[in-house]
């Protein structure tokens, strides 16, 4: 058994803003970020299937789209963010920090919301390497991801951040009338110091020519 004679809580998230080189994370704010949320995620080029597996929507009156994101913004556990186009100002989506259990180091990447925009972009995989760095910075030592194990792009974009697939909790809970079978992936403190080199090494300039990667998030992890 591993002595933690040293452990110490971890912090909770704060305001703070989270910078990255294509996006930035913002707290989320209702009143400065419901229209571009609203055109991000119920406009005509909305992703169809955004909703499939999220526990809400799709909505399709502004009013309770509206009141939803302001139970967002007061909530403190999930923690979201907006996620800002670093160029443009545009808003893509919104993501939280969740199951905070600072005493035992312990918290989720959740309710991840990204619209069509972020698709086939380096700006999903920044926003989860954004979050995943501040939870390791506040003092965590383990990062969850869990989906519906019918979710084949949560279950295949775990695995592509490097997140290790730990097993199904079935009939683990009813999300819109729906048995829902969860699937539980992690990153521990002491794996992240070698994924964050991976997740640098992808995000940089020169692994782009016009917009597209040149070696893969997986290449990076397995140098």
């Amino acid at each position: 058994m591993s002595n933690l004679e040293h452990w110490q809580s971890a912090k909770l998230p704060d305001a703070r803003t989270l910078q990255g080189r294509f996006i930035r994370l913002e707290k989320l704010d209702a009143a400065r970020h419901a229209q571009g949320l609203w055109q991000a995620l119920e406009g005509p080029d909305a992703d169809p299937k955004l909703w499939d597996y999220l526990a809400v929507g799709p909505f399709t009156e502004r009013g309770a789209f509206d009141d939803y994101l302001t139970g967002l913004q007061a909530s403190t556990d999930p923690w979201f963010y907006t996620v800002v186009d670093q160029e443009t100002g545009a808003l893509d989506g919104f993501i939280s920090l969740m199951s905070i259990v600072p005493s035992q180091g312990r918290v989720e990447i959740g309710h991840v919301t990204f619209g069509a925009s972020m698709q086939r972009t380096p700006k999903s995989t920044e926003a989860v390497y954004l979050l995943a760095k501040e939870s390791f910075a506040l003092g965590n030592r383990r990062l969850e991801w869990k989906c519906n194990a019918d979710n084949a792009r949560s279950m295949r974009a775990a695995e592509r951040f490097g997140f290790s697939f730990e097993g199904i909790f079935r009939q683990h809970m009813v999300v819109k009338g729906k048995n829902r079978n969860t699937a539980w992936f992690s990153i521990l403190d002491s794996e992240w110091p070698s994924l964050e080199t991976a997740f640098k090494a992808w995000l940089a300039v020169d692994n782009f020519k016009g917009g597209q990667q040149i070696s893969t998030l997986e290449h990076f992890r397995t140098r």
